[in-house]
C-alpha cells in the first residue's frame, strides 16, 4: 500500500460550520475607517457571537493578509486576542498574493484532516486603501546620507542637494500588483489571456455588467443577509452592505471607458476589472470530535483542493488549470459542478478560464487530455456577482468565495461546488466542497 493511500485512509472529514464577512468597503483615495485587524475583529466577534464557545475552544487561528501595516505586525494574533480568544491559541499569518484567504481554509483542513486540531478559525482580511506611500529609491538614500551627516557644513551641503521630485511618493499597491519577473501588470497579464481567446471588449462589458446586476439582485433579495455582518466606524459610520456595485450598470456606459493598460485597442478597463477594497472574511472549521464537543452543527464539508503554477503573465488562467484538476481528480465533469465561484480579477480573465476548457491545445497541454472539459453553464457561474461588483480585497477574496459557495448551495438546495481563484505570480487554487 503506498503513502499516498494509507494517508487517505487515515484522513478524518473536516466540516465548515460557519462563517461571515464583512461588506467590502471601496477605497476612494484616501485610507478607509478600518485597519486589517479592525476589519477582521468585527467580522470575527458577530461570527463568535453565534455560538457559545470557550475562549479556548479553537486549536488555531490561521488569517490571510498581504498588505500588513507596521503596527499589526501579525495580524492574526492580534486579531485573536481582540477577539477574547485564549492567550494559549496560537496564531499565523498567511501570505500567497489572492489565495490568501483559502490558503487559510486549506491549512486548516489539512491539520484538521491529519488529526492534528479539531476546530480552526481561518480567514482573511485586507485594507488595501491603507497601502503605504513609500519614498523613491533616491529620496531614501538622500534621508540616509542626511542622517549620516555630522558636521554642520555636511548637513547643510547635502540639504542643498535636496531635489523637489524626492517629495513624489511611490504607490506600493502598484508595486505589489506588477510581477517583478515578467515586469507585467495584473491588468497586463488579463491583455495577454484576453488576446490568447480572442475575447472581445464587449464580452468583457457585458460579463462586468452581469456581475453588478446580479450582486444587486442578491442585496435586494436579502441574500447575503447571513454572510454580511455590519461595520461600525469610530465616527458613527454604519457600513451594512457592498459598497462599489453600481444597479445602473450598462454595457453602453462602460464601453465609454478607455483602456488602462494597453491603449487604444485593449480590453481591459476600469469597469471590467475587479475593485480596490478594504474587507474581512472567516469561516469555522471542524472535525466530528469538535461537533460533538461543542455541539456545533455543520453546512458542508471540504472534500478536495488544488494549488496549481503556470507562467506568471497568464496567471489568470490558474482557476482552468487548479478547478479542472480538481474536477478530474474527483471524476466529475463540468456538469457535475452546481455552482462555481471564479474570482473576477477581470473579466477577460474569467472569460478566458471559461474559453480554456473549451480548447483543445489547452485540455492537451494541461489535462493532456484529447478531450476538453467542455461548456461550462454560465447561469451556476457567480450566480450572485463577485469581484467586479464587490470588490477584491487581496488576501480576503480566496476565503470570501468559498463561504459564499457554502451559502448559495444551502439556499439552492443544490449539493456540491467549486471554488477557485487566480494568484498574482502564476498560481491558483480551489476548493471542492458538498453540503452535508
Amino acid at each position: 500500500m503506498s503513502p499516498t493511500t494509507k494517508a487517505a485512509e487515515r484522513a478524518r472529514p473536516v466540516y465548515l460550520v460557519d462563517g461571515a464577512r464583512t461588506p467590502f468597503i471601496k477605497a476612494r483615495g484616501k485610507p478607509g475607517p478600518f485597519s486589517p485587524v479592525d476589519l477582521a475583529v468585527q467580522s470575527g466577534r458577530a461570527l463568535l457571537q453565534r455560538h457559545a464557545l470557550p475562549s479556548n475552544a479553537f486549536d488555531q487561528v490561521i488569517l490571510g493578509c498581504v498588505n500588513v501595516i507596521a503596527s499589526e505586525m501579525n495580524p492574526a494574533r492580534i486579531a485573536a486576542l481582540r477577539l477574547g480568544l485564549s492567550e494559549t491559541t496560537p496564531a499565523f499569518t498567511m501570505q500567497i498574493n489572492c489565495g490568501s484567504g483559502m490558503q487559510s481554509i486549506d491549512t486548516a483542513y489539512r491539520y484538521i484532516r491529519e488529526g492534528r486540531q479539531d476546530l480552526v478559525l481561518a480567514g482573511g482580511t485586507e485594507a488595501l486603501s491603507h497601502a503605504p506611500l513609500m519614498l523613491t529609491p533616491h529620496a531614501t538614500q538622500w534621508l540616509a546620507e542626511l542622517g549620516l551627516a555630522r558636521s554642520l557644513p555636511a548637513k547643510l551641503k547635502q540639504l542643498s542637494s535636496f531635489k523637489l521630485n524626492y517629495l513624489k511618493p511611490v504607490l506600493s499597491l502598484k508595486l505589489g500588483l506588477t510581477d517583478p519577473v515578467v515586469e507585467l501588470n495584473m491588468g497586463q497579464t488579463a491583455e495577454v489571456v484576453a488576446n490568447l481567446f480572442n475575447i472581445s471588449r464587449q464580452e468583457a462589458d457585458e460579463y462586468a455588467v452581469a456581475s453588478h446586476l446580479r450582486l444587486h439582485r442578491a442585496q435586494e433579495e436579502g441574500w447575503l443577509n447571513n454572510e454580511v455582518v455590519p461595520l461600525f466606524a469610530p465616527d458613527g459610520s454604519v457600513f451594512s452592505e457592498d459598497d462599489g456595485v453600481r444597479p445602473d450598470s450598462a454595457v453602453e456606459k462602460l464601453a465609454k471607458l478607455r483602456p488602462v493598460f494597453e491603449r487604444p485597442y485593449g480590453k481591459v478597463t476600469a469597469g471590467n476589472s475587479s475593485q480596490i477594497t478594504d474587507g474581512a472574511s472567516w469561516l469555522m472549521l471542524a472535525s466530528e470530535e469538535a461537533l460533538e464537543k461543542h455541539q456545533l452543527t455543520p453546512i458542508a464539508q471540504i472534500k478536495d483542493s488544488e494549488w496549481s503554477g503556470l507562467e506568471p503573465e497568464i496567471m489568470g488562467l490558474g482557476p482552468a488549470v487548479s478547478a479542472g484538476r480538481l474536477a478530474l481528480r474527483n471524476k466529475m465533469t463540468l456538469d457535475d459542478i452546481d455552482l462555481l465561484e471564479l474570482n473576477e480579477a477581470f473579466a477577460a480573465q474569467v472569460l478566458g478560464c471559461l474559453k480554456a476548457w473549451n480548447d483543445p491545445d489547452f485540455c492537451q497541454a494541461v489535462f493532456n487530455s484529447d478531450q476538453v472539459l467542455g461548456q461550462f453553464d454560465t447561469d451556476k457561474l457567480n450566480i450572485d456577482g463577485g469581484a467586479i461588483s464587490m470588490g477584491h480585497p487581496v488576501g480576503t477574496s480566496g476565503n470570501r468565495i468559498v463561504l459564499h459557495l457554502m451559502n448559495a448551495l444551502k439556499r439552492n438546495n443544490l449539493k456540491r461546488g467549486i471554488a477557485t481563484q487566480c494568484i498574482g505570480g502564476g498560481q491558483a487554487g480551489a476548493m471542492l466542497i458538498e453540503l452535508v
